[in-house]
């Protein structure tokens, strides 16, 4: 038996028999497989056994997260403390996540900085300069989030709003 848990074992093994497949399994069946072994490593507790024996073992928290390929800060925000420590830590960035929309709104008056120099043909910077100086009409756009935009209007004055 080895070190690996039940469900990391099982992908690895899935995507060991989808490699050895002589017929070439289908890409979107591969994909699910990679993604399903990344999803059960990233969870994977036989990591964090290693950590905290290595940890107990001398090794300092540089020593891990080069091991990890992480930063020490973030090799530290998620093997340090005790599992009820990792638990929390773990939830306060999934409930962060959750209450954080991932997207820009696409409903927007006007244009972005980036598509109102494409439009003009000047870079972003030429837009701000622009607006600095009176030249193009623009107004921030805050959302009730408390994300904020600047928006532009080349063809006239801004909306109020």
């Amino acid at each position: 038996m080895g070190f690996l848990d039940g469900e990391t074992r099982a992908a690895l093994d899935a995507l060991a028999a989808l490699d050895a497949d002589g017929d070439g399994p289908a890409a979107l069946d591969r994909v699910r497989a990679v993604r399903r072994l990344l999803r059960a490593l990233e969870s994977e507790p036989a990591v964090l056994a290693a950590v905290r024996e290595a940890r107990d073992g001398g090794a300092d928290w540089a020593e891990v997260a080069a091991a990890a390929g992480l930063s020490e800060g973030a090799a530290k925000q998620r093997w340090a403390g005790d599992d009820a420590a990792i638990a929390e830590r773990r939830e306060a960035s999934r409930k962060r996540k959750r209450e954080r929309p991932s997207s820009r709104p696409s409903e927007l008056p006007g244009l972005s900085v980036a598509e109102a120099a494409a439009k003009l043909g000047v870079t972003a910077q030429a837009i701000y300069l622009r607006v600095s100086r009176g030249q193009l009409a623009s107004r921030t756009v805050e959302l009730p989030d408390g994300r904020k935009y600047k928006r532009v209007f080349p063809d006239g004055d801004a909306p109020e709003g």
